[in-house]
């Protein structure tokens, strides 16, 4: 390799860390003030693409300028910004009092109605958007010829940057701004208004991801997947460079795309994980980021108070529980096929949400990876019997051990956090399995994944192993329910509450909790390879990101203030997703719209809801 090639590949880096640095920025600033883990920013970044790759060659029709093209440009992220002003007054303010989690499922369905919204009003079909003039050119660099377009990338984010820093140490807005990100709670007790701080950051916010976004229409192709795409890096970077520090993101982002540039030559087999391996590694040896700030106790107050509260069962819960286990086991004699697949699913997934709730309501620890151990014990059991010729018994009975074998070596690190940084932990390890899985072509498959995953003669019958996956739901999640009520789980409870009163006392909380994300975890591989004989086949989106987001809707529509909250949930999420998707085309939309209102109306799940009900009883 010549210096020529070197030094284009890193100008290259530079270019992609500039515009994810662009992203990542207002997705900090946000974070800072509000506390608000937005997974809509990267709805934002898509709507700034589709708008400007809209608006420019609509302006181009006037003159093809470059004053007009950045004029588009500055007018999507303005119109984008004016979206998150929106999102705010309608959506956010109604839930900043409310958990955190919650806000997270609530932009969860901003995401989902903004991805169907995206295809009814410009298509499935990407865009290709037009040329900046003027800068269509490549420059030559000892050597080498770089696009002179890229160049102009590498200088907007140190401009943004300098502006930015501008923005906090030259107004009061952004004085303002640095002293929410400090303590949210001594900025209201001064008497500043916060409803127009949130509302500012969040225009802030949405106009720098806008900005990000129609940026890119010269570079990229616009199409309807580029929200999950880029959301997954722009945490990352937030995450390394420290949540709420701007500079931080910028020094983030820089090594990221210099990761990403050399690393594709130096370790092409494993690209996709090196960001996660290093997200990983700073969250282990410095768990705030490269320049973050520790945690306040105000800030980690990401589940409701006085969670999980353990009455046993009365009357009316045995009834309805009981009335709930005969619908399922009747359904294979009182419904159709699609009938009982659906059902299986539900019992699947509640298990999965149980054990998920298990870790977030009684142990405190939120887990944004919680479906790569169902990926995983859905691998392990797939590969066992396509690839070593084992029938589904043995190879069920190492689903829960895949499980609970790598949430054991992952929790050994991720119970060493707390709050927002844990979370980030679990979703950075799931990404490491997730990109094994994907680029492992060998063995898994890649993005193909398995196929011929099927269940041995005697449960090949829809019927027998709809009654096979009754048995082992029902009994898992009999088991983990134990577990609660059992002197560990008061112990867990214990830790979670305060952890330092916990050790004052004798209890090892740190050694409860790496137990309890184990026992999680290998539930969940149960789920998973029940889920593998089911279906047939095994992929990498069995691990992903969405999956992880749909077991965190299930609990909390469910409620994780109650023990079996979760399975309400499960049910309740299959069940909407079932009703919308033979309807419309635009399923997703109508889905997450539901997600919302569930949030709106019942802020505490379907549980919660029915507990304070009882309590007025």
């Amino acid at each position: 390799m010549d210096l020529g090639f070197l030094l284009v590949q890193s100008l290259s880096g530079l270019a992609s860390a500039s515009s994810l640095f662009v992203i990542a920025s207002g997705l900090t600033l946000v974070f800072g003030v509000t506390r608000i883990v937005n997974f809509a920013h990267g709805s934002f970044y898509m709507l700034g693409a589709y708008v400007a790759v809209t608006l420019v060659p609509w302006l181009f029709e006037f003159d093809r300028s470059p004053l007009l093209f950045f004029t588009g440009v500055i007018a999507s992220a303005l119109v984008v910004g004016g979206l998150g002003v929106l999102m705010e007054l309608l959506l956010l303010r109604r839930l900043y009092k409310v958990p955190e989690l919650f806000q997270l499922l609530a932009t969860f369905g901003v995401v989902l109605m903004v991805q169907d919204a995206v295809l009814w009003i410009w298509g499935p079909v990407e865009i290709s958007g037009p040329r900046a003039p003027g800068l269509r050119h490549g420059v030559e660099i000892l050597g080498q010829r770089f696009p002179a377009y890229e160049l102009l990338l590498i200088g907007v984010g140190p401009a943004v940057l300098g502006l930015l820093w501008l923005l906090m140490h030259r107004t009061r807005f952004g004085i303002l701004i640095r002293a929410a990100t400090r303590d949210r709670e001594m900025v209201g007790a001064l008497g500043v208004n916060q409803a127009l701080l949130f509302t500012g950051t969040l225009f802030l916010g949405a106009f720098l991801a806008g900005l990000g976004g129609a940026l890119q229409i010269p570079r990229v192709a616009v199409s309807s997947q580029m929200d999950l795409s880029i959301i997954t890096e722009a945490f990352v970077v937030t995450v390394i460079g420290g949540m709420g520090s701007v500079p931080g993101a910028f020094l983030a982002a820089v090594l990221i795309g210099q990761l990403n540039a050399f690393g594709v030559l130096i370790f092409p087999k494993i690209t996709l994980v090196l960001v996660f391996l290093l997200m990983a590694a700073v969250l282990v040896v410095k768990p705030w980021g490269l320049l973050g700030r520790p945690e306040t106790a105000a800030g980690r107050a990401a589940l409701p108070e006085g969670i999980l509260a353990t009455p046993r069962f009365g009357a009316w819960e045995k009834a309805i529980a009981g009335l709930a286990i005969a619908a399922m086991l009747a359904v294979p004699v009182l419904g159709d096929g699609y009938a009982v697949k659906v059902a299986t699913e539900i019992l699947i997934f509640a298990l999965a949400a149980f054990s998920l709730n298990f870790l977030v309501g009684n142990g405190g620890i939120v887990s944004f990876g919680h479906a790569a151990y169902f990926g995983l014990g859905a691998y392990a059991a797939g590969l066992l019997v396509t690839k070593a010729g084992l029938p589904m018994e043995p190879a069920l009975l190492a689903a829960p051990v895949a499980g609970a074998a790598f949430a054991a070596l992952f929790g050994f690190f991720v119970v060493r956090l707390t709050g927002i940084y844990l979370a980030m932990l679990t979703l950075a390890f799931a990404q490491i399995a997730y990109a094994v899985c994907f680029q492992w072509v060998e063995v898994t498959g890649g993005d193909n994944g398995v196929v011929g995953v099927w269940p041995s003669d005697w449960a090949r019958s829809r019927a027998v192993f709809h009654y096979l996956v009754a048995a082992c739901c029902i009994l898992g999640i009999w088991a983990l329910r134990h577990v609660v009520y059992a002197p560990f789980g008061a112990t867990l409870r214990a830790a979670r509450d305060s952890e330092a009163r916990a050790n004052a006392i004798g209890i090892d909380a740190r050694t409860h909790r790496w137990l309890a994300f184990t026992l999680a975890g290998g539930a969940a591989g149960l789920a998973g390879g029940l889920y593998a004989f089911s279906k047939g086949s095994i992929d990498p989106t069995l691990l992903a990101i969405p999956l992880s987001v749909d077991f965190l809707a299930m609990i909390l529509l469910g409620g994780i203030q109650t023990v079996m909250g979760a399975v309400a949930g499960a049910a309740a999420f299959h069940a909407i997703k079932d009703f919308f998707m033979p309807l419309t085309d635009h399923w997703r939309f109508f889905l997450g719209a539901s997600i919302i209102a569930l949030v709106l109306v019942f802020p505490r799940g379907l549980g919660g809801a029915y507990g304070a009900l009882r309590g007025r009883a």
